[in-house]
Order: C-alpha cells, then structure tokens, then sequence
C-alpha cells in the first residue's frame, strides 16, 4: 500500500518538497556516483515487446518460450543485479526454463492455452508460490517460509501457461511498517531504484513490479495495492498499472494488509497487455468470499474492449483540485484533457477528493485493524519462524541493525495494540471509509459520468533512507482504494526525464469500461518510453 498517500490526508507525518535537493545528495550513493553511462542498458532486442508480438515470435518459430525466459534471466543478471544494479527482483524461479520448456512442448503439439502461453512474468514477494521460492514480503523476519501451495491466482498463472521467473521486491510489508519509510526498500531486498533517474524512488509497494516492467526485466507483472500500491509505481515507473475492483482477483495465500481494501492487479508496459493479464486471473474463490460478488461480472478476455474509438460519446469528469500545482504536472494534466477531447469524449470539472479526503483517517483505522488480524491468521499457517505480529516486532527489535537500520515499526507497533475486529472503533472506522463507494457512485450519476480522470501522481522523488518519503502534492489513488473501485494508470508524459501517470476510475465491475477508454488515451498520446537509467538529472 501507498503510506505516503494517508499520511498526505492527515497530519501523522510528512516532509515537504524542500527536502529533496538533500535528499537526492544523501542517495547518490545508493544510486550512483553520479557519473556512470548506463546507457547500453537501453539496449535490449526484447525492449517494449508486448504479449501479442511475443506470441506472435512464438507461432512463427522465431523464438521459443525457453529461449525467451532465458534472454529475461539475462537481462535480469545484467541490468538488475550488475549496472545499473535496479535491485527490482529479490528471487529468480529455477525451475522458470523447466516450465517453459514444458510450454513449448504444449506449443508444439498443438496446445495454445491463451495468450499468457509461455509469457515470462515477474510477481510481487507477498504472494504465495506453492514451490522452491519464499513468500516474505520483504521482511526479514519472514526469510524461509516457503509457501505449500500457490496463490489463488498463482495457480490460475499457472494454468494460463505463464512462466514464472521469480519474485520482486517490494516495499516491507507493502509500506505499512512505517511512517518514515523509503518506499522499495525492504529488510530483505533492500531499495529499489527507479530504472528512469536511478537515485529516485519507483514508489510501492510494487517497487520491484513497476521497475522491472518498466526496465523490460521481464514480459509482464504483477503487483498488489491497498492503497496506491499499484497506482503509484506505476506512474512513477512510466508504466501501465491496473487495480480490479476488489474481488475480481482472489486474495487467498497473499500476505494481506486489508480484507476490505486489498487486491493484486496487472504491471505492464501496454493496456493490452493489462487486459490480457486481467481476464486470466479472474474467478470465484471459496477462500476468499468476496470473489463470490464477481460471478457473472468478469468478461473471459478483457482485450476485446482494447478498441481506439472507446472515448467517442464518453463523458469524463476531470479532477478540479489539480488543474492548479506544479505547473509540468499542470501542463501534461492540459495536454492530456485536449487529447480525451480530440477523441470524442466530453469533460467536465468534478472534486472528488474535496468529498473523499476526509475519509483517509477512517481508512488507516480499518487497515491498523485488519492488518493486525489478517498477519496473525497467515502466519498462523504459514511455514515461517514467526508466527504472530508480536513475534515479528520481537524479530525486529532482536535484530535491530539488520532489520531496522534506517526506520523503525512504529505501524507494526500501533497495530498490534488494537484489538479485535469487534471492537466499535473499527466498526464506526469501516462505516464511514466505505462511504467512499457511495461518493463516487453520487457523483458518477449526478454528472452522467463514464469516469473520472486526473494526474496519477507528481513526479518521483528522492532517495532518501534517513528521512523517508515526501509528496509533491498530486496523488489521486485513494478514492478508487477506499471504494474497492478499479483503477487504471497510464503514461501521461514526462518531467525531466520522470514519468507521470494519468488515471481512469470508475464504479465497481467497470474494468472493461476503462480498459477501453484508457487504451484510446494510450493509442492516442503515445506517451510511454523505454527508460534511460540515469543516474541522475
């Protein structure tokens, strides 16, 4: 999840944006000296390859699922762990040539499974794999437990053919350990880089997704958000990020945060892709109840809507509150409406976050809540040598220097204070975040909107261990979070070499809807671009 977006609404913490000139002086040597030419990283001959060309190379002969996953491996050994060393992947599958070789067996007798046959894909480490890797979350108190059984849709991963190459980092406990937190950084992986100007922040909790994806280490991602977890390093990332409504995506053998705001969701570098990905991880998952609302409401392939007249008659409400800021966020916020228009649809001013902000302190109550009962149940089962929240502080505290050398636990300490979810303080707190549901939808019908749309986020920060995150005021990720809504990030443009996204929500089940209307955007405005690795501007 996105600490950085509840601590923005509310006054728990926070640094300005004055902090960043030391910010970025203090991570120059965790990016680079400063000087480095990473410039043959650019080149890669599978750069910006989608899922449909890669099919494509494999019906023809030109390329076998194998041959693929080894050139990814490569590149991940080349780019990810030597210069310019993003430190995306945490853990690499070595069974990943064994699966797709027994995928191209399948190929080769005449089996296509879909369009994930044979796709290497890289998956966030809080997601369990039920073979020879750890699911940790990053933690190190979690190193060694290896799960018994995949994921939900790990096994739905499976069945769709895709070749599991490993595991990326993330921020710790997907950025709910601290109010002071790097995001990307984590006890076991340590910080992320972002592949784009490497002493900045690719955000998270998806770190390792939105990184890799973006420096093409692998075909496609998979990411998980609470809140922004997705959404924000997406943006940062330059890539396309995708957050289902929740329930759409099994959350069962995913180390949670929130049962209410939860949901893995696709990392890529095209809508395309996206939708691809989405549509064969669907279903109903008796382990997790909340699937059972999605029955009947997921479109076996979701690239059908992929069609670039999808914004022609559309209604948008545009985000008013950011239409004034930082004026290259501003700027491309502009450029973006005149393209939405150009294509036919019709924008109007809206203020969701003027409704919705209220709402984050309600929020972080349910998830303080949540997080406190969904930890101690998984790690209840789970085969790690914690197997409580209060063992992983004592873990933390014990080993302090390895564990906690630059932040401390401080949200793992407030969580383990609460009590049950019986409590009327969690149940008043869950009351008035879901309310974010009734917001959008009243506001969606008020307006005849088919959805709303507004900058992602700002630009990426700095670096910065000593003092954590800092926000540059654009962060459009929680209304759709605290709703359970889908949301859909796309290239927006660039500032200075540091992407920014650009956002379409909408009411619960409308993937399909704004799967179309951002592939329109995306095919019209062509924003995004291969990442330059700077080591920094």
């Amino acid at each position: 999840m996105n600490r950085r977006k509840f601590l923005f609404n509310t006054t728990a913490t926070g640094l300005s944006v004055a902090v960043a000139a030391s910010a970025c002086n203090t991570s120059k040597a965790i990016a680079s000296s400063g000087t480095e030419d990473h410039s043959a990283a650019a080149a890669f001959d599978l750069n910006e390859v989608t899922v449909d060309e890669l099919q494509a190379k494999m019906q023809r002969g030109e390329m076998t699922s194998k041959k693929l996953a080894q050139k990814y491996l490569d590149r991940i050994a080349a780019i990810d762990k030597q210069g310019p060393a993003i430190n995306a992947v945490i853990e690499l599958n070595p069974d990943a040539l064994a699966i797709a070789e027994a995928m191209d067996k399948e190929r080769k007798a005449g089996k296509v499974r879909g369009p994930l046959h044979g796709i290497p894909v890289l998956i966030k480490d809080n997601i369990n794999t039920g073979d020879k890797m750890m699911t940790t979350a990053g933690a190190a108190a979690l190193i060694g437990n290896v799960a018994s059984s995949d994921a939900f849709i790990v096994g739905k991963l499976r069945e769709a053919g895709a070749v599991l190459l490993g595991k990326t980092n993330l921020s710790e406990w997907a950025n709910f350990r601290s109010t002071r937190s790097s995001s990307g950084w984590s006890s076991r992986g340590r910080q992320t880089k972002n592949p784009n100007v490497l002493n900045r922040n690719p955000c998270g909790s998806s770190a390792g997704s939105g990184a890799s994806v973006s420096a093409n280490l692998c075909a496609i991602a998979i990411g998980t958000e609470t809140n922004g977890s997705i959404i924000a390093p997406s943006s940062f990332c330059g890539v396309v990020g995708l957050k289902p409504t929740v329930g759409l995506w099994s959350r069962s053998g995913i180390i949670p945060i929130s049962a209410t705001q939860d949901t893995a969701g696709p990392m890529t570098r095209s809508v395309k892709d996206a939708a691809h990905l989405l549509g064969a991880l669907t279903g109903v998952d008796p382990n997790d109840g909340v699937t059972a609302a999605s029955a009947g409401k997921t479109p076996k392939d979701y690239s059908v809507f992929c069609k670039t007249d999808a914004l022609k008659g559309k209604r948008i409400g545009i985000e008013k509150l950011y239409l004034v800021g930082h004026e290259a966020v501003v700027a491309l916020y502009k450029q973006a409406v005149e393209v939405l228009k150009a294509q036919g649809a019709e924008v109007v001013e809206v203020e969701l976050l003027k409704l919705t902000r209220p709402l984050s302190g309600f929020s972080y109550t349910v998830l303080q809540y949540e997080f406190k009962d969904g930890v101690n149940k998984y790690l209840k089962t789970a085969n790690a040598k914690v197997k409580t929240l209060a063992d992983v502080i004592t873990y933390n505290k014990t080993n302090e220097a390895s564990a906690m050398p630059y932040f401390k636990q401080e949200i793992l300490e407030s969580c383990e204070a609460k009590k049950s979810l019986e409590e009327s303080d969690y149940q008043e707190a869950l009351k008035k975040s879901v309310g974010a549901r009734q917001i959008i939808d009243d506001l969606m019908k008020a307006s005849n909107l088919d959805a709303i749309c507004s900058p992602s986020y700002g630009p990426a920060s700095c670096i910065d261990l000593i003092n954590g995150d800092y926000n540059v005021g654009f962060s459009f990720s929680s209304p759709a979070a605290l709703a359970g809504y889908p949301h859909i990030t796309v290239p927006m443009g660039h500032i200075s070499e540091l992407p920014v996204g650009f956002s379409f929500i909408s009411g619960a089940w409308k993937e399909a809807e704004i799967i179309g209307m951002a592939y329109a955007y995306e095919q019209a405005s062509k924003k995004r671009k291969a990442p330059a690795f700077k080591p920094s501007i």
